[in-house]
This record gives structure tokens, sequence and C-alpha cells, in this order.
């Protein structure tokens, strides 16, 4: 972002409340931050330096009136510390501290109140903009929310320009700091990306797949569907599961990938049996 760091700090509720988001410095940089708190201090956080433009995930905590954040690096050492105290999300101001824990150096965190997604300030119709916690190289996501709360699309943005790379219309549910993810789905070598849809009854839940296209340098909607997909890049398969009934019923399909469309490879269905305390096998419908 334009001569600016952008912070994005999520904490959630059990259920997105709503996400405040901030604008303000961290010493003499620009940044954007935004906050949304789990009902029992929890949360997750990620923030972005200007010169890089890639999102850093970290942990978060509320103690009485104290936020605080932890950052750690790739060997799960933590390396900085961020706090807020007398922290008040009904506040339009928010101040604290951005600590590094090996030198001990210290930065004035200042931040003003731009937009409130649990309220919409009143706004019909506005959409807003909320930076995802995963980037690819040379670029990073925004997703575009829409005033019902709902995700109604993606930006794909140029990392250090700013410049929109690619916008995509896509309908889901917002999931908060989780509704992106990255992969490699089609197991070409190249990353893709993934929104969030739905979720069912159960632990089931849905996403949308965008595959990158090396030619043509933008991403698409590769059609792959089913229920809580899971890519295994070593066997190169795609297994979907789906549970009902309580867990009682659990189906079990396996797929691959054939000119970026899913084949159905085998498929096993578990049911099961109050007897013997344990799952058996059943023939599919």
């Amino acid at each position: 972002m334009k001569q600016k760091i952008t912070i994005l700090f999520l904490l959630a509720t059990a259920l997105v409340s709503g996400q405040i988001n901030y604008k303000g410095f961290i010493d003499k940089y620009p940044i954007e931050f935004v906050t949304d708190i789990y009902s029992d201090g929890q949360g997750s956080a990620i923030y972005a330096y200007s010169n890089y433009d890639t999102p850093i995930v970290l942990n978060a905590k509320l103690k009485g009136t104290t936020l605080g954040f932890t950052e750690k690096d790739k060997n799960n050492k933590e390396t900085a510390q961020l706090s807020f105290e007398n922290y008040n999300a009904e506040n339009d101001q928010l101040n604290g501290i951005w600590k590094d824990l090996i030198s001990g150096k210290e930065l004035k965190i200042s931040l003003t109140k731009e937009f409130d997604l649990n309220y919409n300030n009143g706004e019909e119709g506005t959409e807003r903009e909320i930076l995802q916690p995963v980037s690819l190289k040379g670029k990073y996501f925004k997703l575009i929310i829409s005033k019902e709360k709902r995700i109604s699309g993606v930006k794909i943005i140029e990392k250090k320009t700013d410049k929109l790379i690619q916008k995509i219309d896509v309908g889901g549910d917002f999931w908060g700091l989780f509704s992106l993810n990255i992969g490699d789905y089609n197991f070409d070598g190249f990353e893709d990306f993934s929104v969030f849809e739905t979720s069912y009854a159960g632990p089931n839940t849905s996403r949308t797949y965008f595959l990158y296209n090396p030619k043509t340098e933008k991403y698409f909607d590769g059609g792959f569907t089913g229920t809580s997909l899971e890519f295994d890049s070593k066997t190169k398969s795609i297994v979907e599961h789906n549970q009902c009934c309580a867990g009682r019923s659990i189906e079990r399909t396996e797929y691959k990938v054939v000119n970026n469309k899913m084949v159905q490879v085998k498929k096993t269905c578990l049911e099961y049996d109050d007897k013997t305390g344990d799952y058996k096998k059943i023939k599919c419908d």
C-alpha cells in the first residue's frame, strides 16, 4: 500500500459480530487497523509493512482493559508485542505501543476509528474492504463486504504499488480472518485461492475455488464443488468429507484433477454401528 503500513487485527466472537476499522500511525508510518474480539478475549491479528504488503498473523488476547498482540517468527519465537491500555471498542480513538522484544525499541500507535462493520455507520449500500491474512508473491487480497455483512467480491492487488490486478464477484458468508485461503488446488505448480462460501450442519463447509491461469495471469472460478475439501499435494488428490446425523453417517470421496476438473476416483460410505461401537462400511447411494 502506497507509503503506508497496513495492519489488520481480527479478534472474533464465537460468531463474527463485526469488525472495527481504524486508520492512524505507528510512529510516523500510516496504518490501517481492524479489531474484532472473541467473547473470551482470545483472537488473532495480521499486519503488513508497506515495503512488502505481506501480512503477518499475530496472536491476540484481551486481559481486563489491556489488549495485547504477539508476533512470532517462522521458528515460533516471539519477536514483537503490541499493547493497548484502557481498550474500549466504543472509543473513536485507540492508542498503544509497538515493542521489539529483541532490541526493546518502542514506537507509539495512534488510531482513529473509520468504520464498524457491525453498524456500518448507518450508511445504506456501503461496501467495505477487508485485508486478508494471506498473500502471494507480488500480490495481496482484500475482501469486499456488503452492507448485509456478506462477501460480495475479492480484489487482487499488486504489492507496493496498490495497483488493482483483478476484481472478482463472489458470494459467500463472511467468516472473518479465515474467509480467504491460498493453495495449489489443481496441482499445476501455481498458487490459487479460495473464498469461504457457507457452513452446513455439523462440521461441513464449502468454499469457492479460483484457479490461476499462467497464460492470462488471471484467476477463474475452477468449478470445484464439495463439502470440506482437502487437497493432498503429495498424492495430487482431493478428498471430500461429508458428515451427517451427528457424525453417525460419513461419506469420503476421493478425486483426481483432469484438465482442471474434479474426477471421482472412489467413494467410501460409513455408518456408526451401536452394537460394535464403531463404524462399518455400507453401500453408497
